[in-house]
């Protein structure tokens, strides 16, 4: 069964580390954010000024001026900081954050991702994401795994226009956790109850099963 959008921050989230900065996208990402294990010090970064983001807010806690990259209301962890935008992405674009988790429209073998134009279509537009994939070492896209119309979005190679080359090691889909390596796919983690079948009808680029595939453990 296709993970929903709240198990697949889950997933995302067991690939943090104590002490990771980390910075979430928009979309999915966002929810990483009430998943962060137990025990575990993250800080969490949004590019419009906000370090030590804290989960989404009780409506008891929302303060509409307190918003992340996107827009939605967020609360702030013990120690968080406040500061300009242009602070925000100096630390990006300096190599400060840890973990980067970013949507995407396509990622393919060689690990370029296409995240923000669709033509013909109105998108929100760039946003950070071309700053955070040059900044950071450690990306991890998450995303379903096909199109509504059951089109897949792991190609051999990027039809839309790129929002960055070569960048991508690991994927986080409704069906499956992949990692990139050799310019091929590495199906890593099944969902639980999804068949290797399924997740290479569903991959169009070359994808490297090896004899026995865990199920994802939540």
């Amino acid at each position: 069964m296709a993970l929903t959008r709240e198990q697949l921050a889950q997933r995302v989230a067991q690939e943090m580390q104590d002490g990771y900065y980390v910075n979430l996208g928009i979309g999915i990402p966002t929810l990483v954010a009430n998943y962060v294990p137990d025990g575990m010090e993250v800080m969490l970064q949004s590019e419009n000024g906000l370090l030590g983001m804290g989960p989404f807010p009780t409506e008891a806690e929302l303060d509409a001026d307190m918003i992340n990259a996107g827009k939605q209301t967020v609360t702030a962890a013990t120690g968080a900081s406040i500061f300009s935008s242009a602070e925000s992405f100096a630390m990006i674009r300096g190599g400060h954050v840890d973990l980067t988790v970013l949507g995407a429209f396509e990622v393919d073998v060689q690990g370029n991702i296409a995240s923000y134009m669709i033509p013909g279509k109105l998108i929100k537009g760039m946003g950070g994401a071309m700053d955070l994939v040059a900044g950071a070492d450690n990306i991890i896209v998450t995303m379903t795994h096909a199109s509504k119309h059951g089109d897949s979005k792991l190609l051999t190679k990027c039809t839309l226009p790129l929002t960055g080359a070569g960048c991508i090691k690991k994927i986080v889909t409704d069906l499956a956790f992949i990692e990139i390596k050799d310019e091929k796919f590495h199906l890593i983690e099944r969902a639980p109850g999804v068949s290797v079948k399924e997740i290479l009808e569903k991959t169009a680029g070359e994808m490297v099963v090896p004899k026995d595939v865990p199920e994802m453990q939540f």
